[in-house]
């Protein structure tokens, strides 16, 4: 299938994407990466008016890293984030997750901020923003905002992006000194949507002392899960029993509930077992 007739719109500068949101409002869809939009669009789920492409926006491409946590792009390929050695050293979960995304000739063109905005409960990314606390950054012609990673998820497939914004940017935040991570998922074939994934960082004192232990979950539910699992530590088979009593999943044509639930207990073991060895 081919998609709908659009305008197509080729800014160089964000002051004009931002100008060109603002005129045609929700009748307009910003191209990145297009990995997950392309496909949307030639189905026709989706029959935006304007197509805004961003890829020759200046300023926009850029990972940087420092103390405090890594921030990316709006037009950052994956591949890019992924093999940042800065960004890999501030926030190893990163890599960990997005060598899960897809695969490389997917992950050479799709970008980090796209994943995001596309909000697919099954995106390892949306989880990594969820167990991290991150944030982005959302502009529009006349103003800019920031929204926690808590906020900004509202369903499937739904942000809290508003017609005539941008995300121009998102905010991974580092953990605190002694923190190993790792992220796990289960898919029918590598690369493909995963059935259940999680996320996991476990933080450790001087002495060994687990002071903290957090997963976060996607394919699970709505939006991404993040769970506190740090009454159960360093009793690992508990926390996977605790995570399992914790969600809540919807069967669909690839899983039964039960065998999600599963999926949770099994993996969430797997994973905090990974992040203590990290």
């Amino acid at each position: 299938m081919k998609p709908a007739a659009f305008t197509y719109h080729d800014p160089r500068t964000v002051e004009d994407a931002l100008r060109v949101l603002a005129d045609v409002g929700d009748e307009g869809k910003v191209l990145a990466g297009g990995q997950s939009l392309l496909p949307i669009l030639n189905m026709r789920l989706a029959s935006p008016a304007h197509l805004v492409d961003i890829n020759k926006v200046a300023g926009l491409s850029a990972v940087s890293a420092d103390a405090g946590g890594v921030t990316v792009g709006a037009t950052a390929r994956h591949t890019e984030v992924e093999r940042d050695e800065a960004a890999y050293a501030v926030q190893p979960l990163l890599r960990q997750a997005l060598r899960l995304v897809a695969h490389p000739a997917i992950r050479n063109r799709g970008t980090t901020c796209g994943s995001l905005a596309h909000a697919d409960p099954a995106g390892e990314m949306t989880a990594v923003l969820a167990l991290t606390g991150g944030a982005v950054r959302l502009r529009t012609s006349t103003a800019e905002r920031e929204v926690a990673a808590a906020d900004f998820f509202l369903g499937p497939l739904e942000s809290c992006l508003r017609p005539g914004e941008l995300l121009v940017s998102v905010h991974f935040p580092a953990f605190p000194a002694g923190t190993g991570t790792a992220f796990v998922e289960v898919a029918r074939r590598h690369g493909d949507y995963a059935l259940c994934g999680v996320a996991a960082a476990v933080t450790r004192d001087g002495d060994g002392t687990v002071t903290s232990a957090r997963a976060a979950y996607i394919s699970v539910s709505p939006t991404p899960l993040v769970l506190d699992l740090t009454d159960a530590a360093p009793d690992w088979a508990a926390a996977g029993r605790l995570a399992r009593e914790r969600v809540d999943p919807e069967a669909d044509i690839h899983s039964t509930v039960a065998y999600r639930r599963q999926l949770v207990e099994v993996l969430t073991v797997r994973a905090l077992t990974a992040g203590v060895a990290a």
